[in-house]
């Protein structure tokens, strides 16, 4: 008599490994786009079977929701909680250039994946809407709402409506205009824009 294997005692996929495959699944968005993502594709990429994904991901949406918030978790926090460098633009400028932020080409280019992902799958949009974007405007408004309790900006500033701009412009002059994002242009939007509109005068130009 054979003897079943319940789903729930089959091996997780978890620690290095499943961030292994979740790095791949950004990788392959980032080259070939979500439309043509697929589970084989991503499994080739970490070097892993499918059935091992099959353990941890019932789907490509979810795969790529979880490789999408397990990016913004290893950037916007440390060890040590939310990143905190005492000021509302070193906040900015940490949040939103290097590994993970605006300046990441392959963070970027997934970004582009993911805008026709959610014009073409409404599941996949509502997904990303709740469980990664909502996040991440969560993030970048405790940085607003931080600086306000330290009296850093002034307290009529509307957090909900600056919060999400310096995104919004950066990714605007990238898929509009074709300027692709690099530190120098982030901090000039910090500097020129996001900071005066908080009331913060424009750092002196060393």
């Amino acid at each position: 008599m054979s003897t079943q294997v319940e789903p729930h005692s089959r091996p997780r996929v978890e620690g290095p490994r499943e961030a292994e495959i979740l790095e791949a699944a950004l990788t392959v968005l980032a080259e070939v786009g979500y439309d043509r993502l697929t589970m084989d594709a991503v499994a080739q990429k970490a070097k892993a079977s499918k059935a091992t994904l099959y353990r941890r991901w019932n789907g490509k949406v979810q795969l790529v929701i979880d490789a999408l918030q397990h990016d913004h978790r290893q950037h916007h926090f440390t060890e040590q909680g939310m990143v905190d460098t005492g000021t509302l633009r070193g906040d900015l400028i940490e949040a939103f250039c290097g590994h993970g932020g605006l300046t990441d080409k392959p963070e970027v280019d997934a970004f582009g994946a993911i805008l026709t992902a959610i014009a073409r799958d409404a599941e996949f949009a509502e997904a990303f809407r709740n469980q990664v974007l909502a996040p991440k405007l969560a993030g970048s408004k405790a940085f607003f709402e931080r600086a306000k309790e330290r009296g850093e900006i002034r307290a009529d500033v509307e957090i909900e409506l600056l919060a999400p701009a310096l995104a919004g412009i950066v990714l605007h002059r990238f898929f509009l205009m074709g300027e692709r994002p690099t530190q120098s242009l982030v901090e000039s939007v910090i500097d020129q824009i996001i900071l005066p509109a908080a009331g913060i005068s424009r750092p002196a130009v060393r």
